[in-house]
């Protein structure tokens, strides 16, 4: 089909409908930051033909030579046939109005608390000038500590991963935005390898996946690093050793925020004194929790 629309497909127009469809009647999996076959579509064919994303409209009926059709018609194929994210197709993710490059080395970024440091973590946190210093514990891309960095100006941030190969990643972003004064990147196992310092804040998108989910995962995340997905049994493994360790490393006055995933009864019931704040997202409030120093068992 896909050889067939070759020689018959001559506008953006022509690749859009033809890319819908085949993503339609595909089984791939839209969980890497677009919601729908038309907006996956649509990424890709601008992506690949380097025209701005948010302007569709004004180029739907421009011709395609041969070998921009080529390059969109091969990311098609590859998203239906090896059901790659198209994160990784493009080497691009997007979180908010911040670019981030990514491979197959780091997770695809996407996280609920990018969204609640886009109002500076109010109204915990009163005057965002009072960090001085952040950890972005399994920062992957360094996605998180970025916009750490530029939520908090005063703040000089580490950034942990277990893997050297996402700290590779994660450099390349510091560079591009010009942060490597600012961030530290650090190999660690969770805060086993770190420093003894103490932070104003530690933020965490940690594993989260418990063994049940990752054996019924859709292929598309069969791309990401299974180290960052799997954490034990019930899912719960790193954020285990998160809490137990924490108190080590925050201030008098320091803020835990940890995203769980589905996780919030299941971590309830196993702390169940723990006073847990669960921090209100465009999805609700199950999915990221907030302690203070003093609240941690």
């Amino acid at each position: 089909m896909i050889t067939q629309a070759q020689s018959q497909l001559y506008t953006i127009r022509d690749l859009l409908r033809f890319a819908v469809s085949q993503f339609n009647k595909s089984d791939i999996f839209f969980g890497h930051g677009s919601a729908t076959a038309y907006d996956e579509a649509a990424y890709l064919i601008l992506s690949a033909l380097h025209l701005p994303l948010d302007q569709l409209e004004p180029f739907l009926d421009a011709r395609l030579i041969d070998n921009e059709r080529e390059q969109v018609l091969n990311l098609i194929k590859r998203r239906v046939i090896e059901k790659i994210p198209a994160a990784y197709l493009t080497n691009e993710a997007w979180l908010g109005d911040y670019r981030f490059y990514v491979d197959q080395r780091v997770i695809v970024p996407r996280s609920f608390i990018a969204e609640l440091l886009q109002t500076q973590l109010a109204p915990w946190i009163i005057d965002p000038d009072n960090i001085y210093s952040a950890l972005d514990l399994c920062t992957g891309s360094g996605c998180l500590a970025i916009l750490l960095a530029h939520s908090f100006n005063n703040a000089i941030i580490d950034a942990s991963d277990i893997s050297a190969d996402a700290l590779e990643v994660a450099r390349k972003n510091v560079t591009d935005y010009d942060l490597a004064e600012k961030i530290h990147l650090i190999q660690s196992d969770l805060l086993n390898q770190l420093p003894k310092r103490r932070y104003d804040l530690i933020i965490s998108n940690p594993p989260y996946v418990n063994a049940e989910s990752m054996a019924r995962l859709p292929e598309e995340y069969r791309h990401e690093p299974r180290h960052a997905l799997a954490s034990g049994e019930d899912g719960l493994d790193a954020i285990r050793t998160i809490l137990q360790q924490a108190t080590d490393y925050l201030t008098e006055e320091g803020l835990l925020i940890v995203e769980i995933g589905h996780n919030r009864s299941a971590l309830e019931q196993i702390f169940p004194r723990v006073p847990f704040t669960w921090l209100e997202t465009n999805a609700g409030d199950e999915f990221v929790f907030l302690l203070k120093r003093d609240q941690i068992p």
